[in-house]
């Protein structure tokens, strides 16, 4: 069965992975399946425009890197705290549940927002963590100053990046950024296709099996790729691209 394209991958990576994905479906005929016609007719569209968006900016390519920054940032914070509450040191384990009452008011799912939308967050988490009666909180919870301050610097590194993105965006008249046009392939990709042939090929297996079996295999493929790329980033960062 088809498993879920990576959040992880790059513009690039979803680009080449919905390319090989539409090669895939092109292969049949699936008139007789509207729905799928529709599916790969709304993904073709987008892969030509993230195709596009991708050619244009430099400056989103490394917004992307400074938003995956600040979201494993965002994470790194969050399973801190989840942990702490569980200290064996009840002093430890008030501090954490103090934090974790002021987390909870954003969660997790902030990083799977907007970019703007995120940064608002962001800001306003950060805001509440500065506040006085939380300085002794966050000194208990050993490495929790550390990342809070970590993410002050990794949001203010992505404001710049994104700053410099909207004066490219608006200087080549695109309305989207090729990470936002990512995101919706990659949504068509795991929401639409992904679950459309693990349901229809228990239907039919005659007729979707093949291509079910091929979306896996180029699926597993990229996340693998992306996998092995991560890999080498965190053994050689100065390496990474």
């Amino acid at each position: 069965m088809p498993s879920k394209l990576t959040a992880q991958s790059r513009t690039t990576e979803v680009n080449v992975t919905a390319d090989s994905l539409l090669l895939a479906y092109q292969k049949q005929n699936w008139e007789t399946d509207p729905y799928m016609v529709g599916i790969f007719t709304g993904l073709q569209t987008k892969s030509n425009e993230l195709r596009t968006a991708i050619k244009c900016s430099k400056a989103e390519s490394n917004l992307d890197k400074k938003d995956i920054v600040r979201d494993e940032k965002v994470k790194a914070l969050n399973y801190l705290i989840l942990g702490s509450v569980h200290h064996p040191d009840l002093e430890v384990k008030a501090a954490a549940l103090n934090l974790k009452a002021v987390f909870a008011k954003y969660g997790l799912k902030m990083i799977h927002e907007s970019y703007t939308i995120e940064s608002s967050l962001i800001e306003s988490l950060l805001e509440d963590l500065s506040a006085p009666g939380l300085q002794a909180a966050i000194a208990l919870v050993s490495g929790c100053a550390e990342l809070i301050a970590g993410l002050q610097t990794d949001q203010s590194d992505f404001k710049t990046a994104h700053f410099a993105w909207e004066e490219e965006k608006a200087q080549n008249g695109l309305t989207q950024c090729s990470s936002a046009i990512k995101k919706e392939v990659i949504s068509i990709i795991n929401n639409k296709i992904v679950l459309h042939l693990k349901a229809m090929q228990q239907v039919n297996k005659e007729l979707y099996g093949e291509l079910a079996q091929t979306v896996a295999q180029i699926i597993n493929d990229a996340n693998l790729a992306v996998k092995r790329r991560k890999k080498k980033e965190e053994t050689a960062p100065e390496a990474a691209i």
